[in-house]
């Protein structure tokens, strides 16, 4: 099997992780920017869509790196709020200051207690690949989004840094919160691992 190196945008362990699992058995193997010598440039990422923070990320780190790289971004929406307070592209990024892992959880808890406890939420996932100036690959949908879940107002006990909405996030299905699911449990909450496995295989192994 042909193996592909590819440089992903983000400097998160967990994000990392969760990528080299997706993408496992397809033969592309994962970096992220701290295995890089350089640090990495910084990107204003002020697009008003997943797509457009994505792309962003992906060309500038590209144009750093001279090597094949991707980007992801996420949008967070939730059913019934008024559009001034869907957070959208900005999940962290609240009036204007940047929110820490304990600040996001707090915010969202409080945002889910002023709406009886509970918040139906869904991300919206996007993905740029850069292989060259002249060959870029893109895509945002459901396919790479997961599936819908709730946003409650009691944190559970557990904190992984780097994915502060985990502690507060429980499945639309069954109630429990995705700390307390088995992996075959979470991966169905997932469900975007096969998304991500077609684009970069339309990519890269059928060019």
């Amino acid at each position: 099997m042909m193996i592909f190196t590819l440089l992903y945008g983000t400097g998160n362990p967990a994000k990392l992780d969760s990528m080299r699992h997706s993408l496992s058995g397809t033969g592309i193997r994962i970096i992220g920017l701290r295995d890089m010598q350089t640090p990495p440039p910084a990107v204003p990422e002020n697009g008003t869509t997943p797509l457009e923070n994505a792309r962003q990320k992906a060309l500038a780190y590209y144009r750093a790196y001279g090597i094949p790289v991707f980007s992801c971004d996420s949008g967070l929406y939730f059913d019934g709020l008024p559009d001034e307070e869907q957070p959208g592209v900005h999940v962290r990024n609240i009036n204007g200051r940047r929110l820490s892992d304990e600040e996001m959880t707090e915010y969202y808890r409080g945002l889910a207690r002023r709406y009886g406890g509970k918040l139906t939420a869904r991300y919206l996932n996007a993905v740029c690949l850069v292989l060259s100036e002249d060959e870029i690959h893109e895509h945002m949908g459901a396919d790479i989004s997961g599936n819908s879940f709730c946003i409650v107002d009691r944190p559970h006990e557990k904190a992984v840094p780097g994915y502060p909405l985990d502690r507060i996030s429980v499945s639309a299905k069954s109630g429990k919160y995705f700390y307390d699911m088995s992996p075959d449990e979470y991966l169905l909450e997932e469900e975007f691992a096969d998304g991500f496995q077609k684009f970069f295989t339309n990519a890269l192994i059928r060019r």
